[in-house]
This record gives C-alpha cells, sequence and structure tokens, in this order.
C-alpha cells in the first residue's frame, strides 16, 4: 500500500517536474515541482553508482530503483528506460566536463607559467571530475556507445582537441597545423589511457602517486615536442631530477 501510494505521489511529482511550476496556483503544484526534481537527482545519483560498479549493459532499472531506494514503479514515473536515464546521466556528465575543461584551460596562460605549473592546473580539475564521477566511463568508454551518447560527447571532445591545440601552439609555436593536431591527439590519449588507473584505487596517497607519474608522462612528452620552450629553465629542472619534474 505505501509502495503503490509513494508511487501515485512520484507519477503527480513527475508531471509538475516536466510543466515547471508556473503551470499551477499556490505552494502544491511547487512543491511537488520540487519532489519531482528530487526523485530525478536520487534516480540520476544511483544510475552513475550501478553504472560504475556494474557496468552499462548489467546495470537494470530494478537495481538502480533499488539503489535510489525507490519503487520500479517510481522510476518509471520519471525514465522510461535505461537508455532514457543513461541519456540524462550524460547530459549531466557532459555539462560538468565542459565546466571543468573550462577551468583547466580558461585559468592558466600556457605562456605565462612554468610548464610543471601549466600540468598541475590542466589537469586538476579534469582529474577531479573523472574521480568524482566514476559512472562517467561506464557510459562513455564504451566500445559500442550509443549514437545518442556519442552525438552528445562529440562537440565536447572537439572543443577540448581545440583547446590542447592552442596550448601547443603558444608553448611550442615552431610546430606546423598537421603537428599541432598530432599531438594534441596523442597527450589526450595518453591523458585517457592513464584515468583508470588513478580512478580505480581508493587509496589516496597511491592515486596522490599515480598522478605524479601521470604528470611525469606528460611533461616529458611537450618537452619532446618543445613545449617546454617559451618558459626558460623548464628543460634544466627537469635534467636536474632524475624521477622527473614535481606534479605540485
Amino acid at each position: 500500500m505505501q509502495d503503490g501510494r509513494a508511487t501515485r505521489e512520484d507519477g503527480q511529482a513527475a508531471q509538475a517536474a516536466r510543466e515547471g511550476a508556473g503551470g499551477g496556483r499556490g505552494d502544491r503544484p511547487r512543491r511537488r515541482q520540487a519532489r519531482g526534481e528530487r526523485r530525478i537527482e536520487q534516480i540520476l545519483a544511483a544510475a552513475a553508482e550501478v553504472f560504475a560498479r556494474s557496468g552499462y549493459e548489467a546495470a537494470t532499472t530494478n537495481a538502480i530503483a533499488s539503489q535510489a531506494g525507490i519503487s520500479p514503479g517510481s522510476l518509471y514515473q520519471f525514465f522510461a528506460n535505461k537508455e532514457a536515464i543513461a541519456g540524462a546521466l550524460a547530459d549531466r556528465f557532459v555539462t560538468q566536463m565542459g565546466a571543468a575543461h573550462r577551468e583547466a584551460f580558461e585559468s592558466v596562460d600556457p605562456a605565462a607559467v612554468p610548464l610543471p605549473e601549466m600540468i598541475d592546473r590542466m589537469v586538476d580539475p579534469i582529474l577531479a571530475f573523472n574521480v568524482a564521477n566514476p559512472g562517467f566511463k561506464a557510459l562513455f568508454a564504451r566500445p559500442d556507445m550509443p549514437t545518442g551518447l556519442a552525438d552528445a560527447a562529440r562537440p565536447i571532445q572537439a572543443a577540448l582537441l581545440g583547446r590542447v591545440e592552442k596550448m601547443i601552439a603558444v608553448r611550442a609555436p615552431r610546430l606546423g597545423p598537421a603537428e599541432r593536431t598530432r599531438a594534441a591527439r596523442v597527450l589526450i590519449q595518453v591523458f585517457q589511457a592513464l584515468v583508470p588507473l588513478v580512478t580505480s584505487t581508493d587509496d589516496e596517497a597511491e592515486r596522490a602517486a599515480l598522478v605524479v607519474e601521470m604528470k611525469k608522462v606528460l611533461h616529458g612528452y611537450l618537452l619532446r615536442i618543445g613545449a617546454g620552450d617559451v618558459q626558460a629553465g623548464d628543460v634544466q629542472a627537469t635534467e636536474g631530477q632524475a624521477g622527473g619534474p614535481p606534479a605540485g
């Protein structure tokens, strides 16, 4: 009986959330809309955990409902199926990742800081996003990523490539356009390949050590392509440290 009542209330909340608070009078429609928005947040947070733990293919709406602490009937008031949940979660991830990219690249002038500091300031926000959102990889690292998810990710991937190319153009101005694009793709692929290693451990000390190693790899490649030329002392600092530059 209680589950049935909760499902009916969620149905009303879902309708209010779809219509918006402006569609009714008084406090009751607004309360229903707020309940609907909270329930959506609850379902998406649960889905992210289930996708991260089980993988997208093995995840089920029943498992997501259980993780959210609601009945499957309540879940279906808001999302028709697992694909709809994944789409809404993907939109959220793309928005958050875009914010992380802006923080990483718009808060630093590549020509104004030493290479190790530039790497810190560009890598840390994107790593923080990945650590905080383990469900991201479960959706976007799939070889059979659905067209809808691929379409959602494509603009932000193109923007990231453009940002990295711009950074390389500033740090290594002697590289031609084709070389810059190639180097940017290599940097992005190397970073993405190492992210799971960093996010897979819950040991904070080990994670910090892995981040140091990741930054050494990126630093070494950027020096190889001439991206240490802008800041005098980058090469000398690296040569003076057998283990590579500090990660900050």
